[in-house]
């Protein structure tokens, strides 16, 4: 029997992974294919061709983000989506629902300071218990005023084995600890729920990497290899 738990481990460790991520690609794939149904009937594929082509959904899907994104990037295209989201603003429900997802898709996906780029190790639900905090901003506001603690964070922490649940919390930035973990590897280590691990680099490797990264070294290897 231990040889047979074995055997079906393995094999399940195999099939697992394999058949979940085939199920979130498919998953995918049908939902952008619903970007089909923007096309008039007599010119979708399967009525050009006769047959229905998987996928080709998401090509469709990927084109139609990149072509809003370049409107959106210019100066008009910025002028139409605030007077879009100055419309939006004024539709009770619809408000709140847009800004709180337009506010989170800009922490993922966003590249300035107030996105999910620092990992931080906070003392919860106890101290002596550490978990993994991504900062979400540092803005002064009212309830950071108040608190008076100087220094405060804007924290989001997130659930295992789903990081998109969490809950949000302040702290004092001289209560919590910055790692040197990327956003990337801390996801994966919430979602896992510990078993992934990411290897620590040492400070002499560490060091190693910022002198040989140094604009002299650089020079000094330009020289050597010339």
């Amino acid at each position: 029997m231990s040889f047979l738990k074995r055997y079906l481990i393995a094999g399940l460790l195999v099939w697992l992974p394999l058949g979940v991520t085939i199920a979130i690609i498919k998953f995918l794939m049908d939902l952008f294919d619903q970007t089909l149904l923007l096309i008039p009937a007599a010119y979708r594929p399967e009525s050009l061709i006769g047959f229905d082509i998987p996928g080709i959904g998401v090509l469709l899907s990927l084109t139609l983000i990149l072509i809003t994104g370049v409107f959106v990037a210019n100066f008009l295209g910025s002028k139409v989506v605030s007077l879009w989201e100055s419309f939006l603003s004024r539709i009770p429900l619809v408000r709140s629902i847009y800004n709180a997802v337009k506010q989170i898709a800009e922490a993922v996906f966003g590249s300035g300071d107030q996105t999910f780029q620092k990992v931080f190790l906070i003392e919860y639900p106890r101290k002596g218990l550490w978990t993994l905090a991504f900062q979400t901003g540092s803005h002064q506001g009212e309830a950071q005023e108040k608190t008076q603690m100087g220094d405060v964070v804007n924290l989001f922490v997130p659930t295992t084995p789903n990081p998109t649940s969490g809950f949000f919390i302040m702290a004092s930035k001289h209560e919590i600890i910055e790692l040197d973990l990327n956003v990337d590897d801390a996801l994966k280590m919430v979602i896992s729920g510990g078993v992934v691990v990411p290897d620590m680099k040492s400070e002499t490797q560490k060091s190693n990497i910022e002198e040989s990264s140094s604009p002299e070294n650089a020079n000094k290897s330009g020289v050597n290899q010339a």
